[in-house]
């Protein structure tokens, strides 16, 4: 059976920090740290058909910066209140489409994410005033109401734990440690364990079917301690990092 090859496959030059979908514009948005450089940046997939809308976006701040949320093709970014610290500061509005900065507020924080966009407060105001804010615009729409402002459905499924006796029989390898992660998907069964071989770790990824193995890749090589899982389901999309540096795709 032929594998089928990665929807999307894209290597960046640094570590992938962090991983945000937004599922009204399908866009899968990534903050790589390159340690060396010190210097943060982004990209942006769309997911429905794999355009790479920008990579390597920078911003003034070059290390004291991150991903906050993404809602309706917009990147929220925050920024640090100190390198020591992990408390946010500022929001700062990006378009998913080309990396144009829309708006920015520096009394802002971020709270949380509502139907209607991000739920901001002004640090300068005690006690703190939740409000829900416009993302393409910044503006004020009304007050924060926890009763009537539900938390956006993302159609993100994780993995379970499952311990590694029920590991399936069509994969012929023993797993390391007593636990495997495992999700199903229609027809499939995806599984992420890890191996040893003289000391040295890997994390495998395997998609199954009836037939057999579906599709099979290495998630990390030659690590010394088994690492957390990298991969999601989104929609029929596996988005998983391979090597901490690259993101792949595979539609199911």
């Amino acid at each position: 059976m032929t594998m089928p090859s990665p929807f999307i496959h894209q290597a960046f030059n640094g570590i992938i920090w962090r991983m945000e979908i937004d599922s009204l514009s399908n866009t899968l948005f990534l903050e790589i740290r390159n340690t060396e450089d010190k210097q943060v940046s982004f990209a942006s997939i769309n997911l429905t058909d794999g355009k790479i809308n920008f990579t390597q976006l920078t911003q003034p701040e070059r290390w004291l910066i991150g991903i906050e949320t993404a809602y309706d093709g917009i990147l929220l970014l925050h920024q640090y209140q100190a390198a020591t610290s992990p408390v946010h500061k500022g929001v700062i509005a990006v378009d998913g489409t080309n990396g144009t900065t829309l708006w920015s507020n520096y009394t802002y924080a971020f709270d949380s994410l509502a139907q209607l966009g991000p739920v901001l407060y002004n640090v300068q105001i005690q006690p703190k005033k939740l409000f829900i804010t416009d993302i393409k615009t910044g503006e004020t729409l009304r007050q924060f109401e926890p009763l009537k402002d539900a938390v956006p459905y993302n159609h993100i499924k994780a993995t379970d734990i499952f311990p590694s006796t029920s590991l399936p029989p069509q994969l012929k390898v023993e797993p390391y440690g007593n636990i495997i992660h495992s999700l199903y998907y229609n027809n499939f069964r995806i599984v992420s364990l890890h191996t040893v071989n003289a000391g040295i770790l890997k994390q495998h990824l395997y998609i199954l079917n009836d037939m057999g193995i579906f599709y099979e890749d290495i998630l990390n090589d030659g690590i010394q301690k088994m690492q957390p899982e990298s991969f999601i389901l989104y929609k029929n999309c596996l988005v998983y990092i391979k090597n901490k540096s690259e993101i792949k795709v595979i539609n199911l």
